[in-house]
């Protein structure tokens, strides 16, 4: 294959090129700034003291040192907290997570996983009875946030999975998205990132189409890779492209589980061989990327499949060979 520079004046396209990349990146660094600073700015993201590997790590630490130290590791880690139709009491569940964020002057990651018809009858099927339910819902979870600080993560799968739903339906989820984002943005020190779903999933420019659906430039941004596996890069590279069609938009990626990249044939109900990634930090080195964070808790269980529990329960077995294969 010829080369730019092989070709007459290639090092001057090259250098048109390099100058034109660059003025995109700058021009998606000032975008980003418009939104203002990350809510992970001072670096910041809060760690429960209490947990399932905590636990564990204490169930094993007598007979299981070893086991418990890797445990220890996990529970180390600032992860997510995700509600839903599980949550007794949504509003006090999120007051208590702010609380406890505020004292250690960090941020918590809270999942909002409550959408009408959630996962299409899979694994994580449920949600809130209908729309007005579930605006209910979001309202609750707005007041227990109250100023913050808070990033929320909102409705996993959502949009990614919108050809999942009727097409009369489809305009209708976006919109109550959006209805989320307006209620829970409005809160000052709430910052609102919209699942965006994973590289293999759904081709950036429609992904794009659907967050601007729903009303992702009142939100702070966009997560990329919840739940899933794909690799650091591959997901900034796609939340770039993304991000390119949105003016520049912010994004976090979920690096809890992707340490060995995704599980052939792109398997992800439990799948084997996979590993711990990245732990949560907020030095990224990308201006477009917020945080890279762990908003899957590692060992918890994608769903009854390959062995697993149902959907959510803690699964101490996973967890242990998540953190074996990334090396402790």
């Amino acid at each position: 294959m010829a080369t730019a520079d092989a070709a007459p004046g290639g090092d001057a396209v090259v250098t048109a090129r390099a100058a034109s990349l660059g003025g995109t990146i700058t021009a998606l660094a000032r975008s980003a700034q418009v939104r203002g600073p990350s809510p992970f700015a001072e670096g910041r993201i809060y760690s429960a003291r209490r947990g399932p590997a905590r636990t564990q790590a204490r169930v094993w630490r007598p007979d299981r040192p070893a086991d418990a130290a890797l445990m220890d590791h996990i529970a180390q880690q600032p992860a997510a907290l995700w509600l839903g139709d599980w949550t007794p009491d949504v509003r006090a569940a999120a007051a208590r997570r702010v609380r406890a964020a505020r004292a250690a002057r960090a941020v918590p990651v809270i999942v909002a996983y409550n959408v009408p018809a959630r996962d299409h009858g899979l694994h994580s099927s449920g949600g809130a009875s209908g729309p007005d339910g579930y605006i209910a819902w979001i309202e609750q979870l707005a007041a227990g946030l109250g100023a913050g600080p808070a990033a929320v993560v909102l409705e996993p799968d959502a949009l990614p999975a919108l050809d999942q739903l009727p097409a009369g339906e489809r305009a209708g989820r976006a919109a109550l998205i959006a209805q989320a984002v307006d209620r829970l943005a409005g809160r000052p020190g709430v910052a609102v990132y919209i699942d965006a779903g994973n590289p293999a999933w759904v081709p950036a420019p429609e992904m794009a189409r659907r967050l601007r659906a729903a009303g992702v430039a009142r939100a702070r941004g966009f997560a990329v890779n919840v739940s899933s596996f794909h690799t650091t890069e591959r997901s900034r590279a796609y939340g770039r492209a993304v991000s390119r069609r949105l003016g520049g938009a912010p994004f976090i990626i979920d690096t809890s589980r992707n340490g060995a990249g995704p599980a052939p044939g792109h398997e992800w109900c439990n799948p084997q061989g996979r590993a711990l990634g990245q732990p949560p930090t907020a030095q990224t080195g990308d201006p477009l990327v917020d945080a890279l964070l762990w908003i899957k808790r590692p060992g918890e269980s994608d769903g009854a499949c390959n062995g697993g529990p149902p959907a959510g329960e803690w699964w101490p077995d996973e967890a242990l060979r998540l953190a074996q294969a990334a090396g402790g």
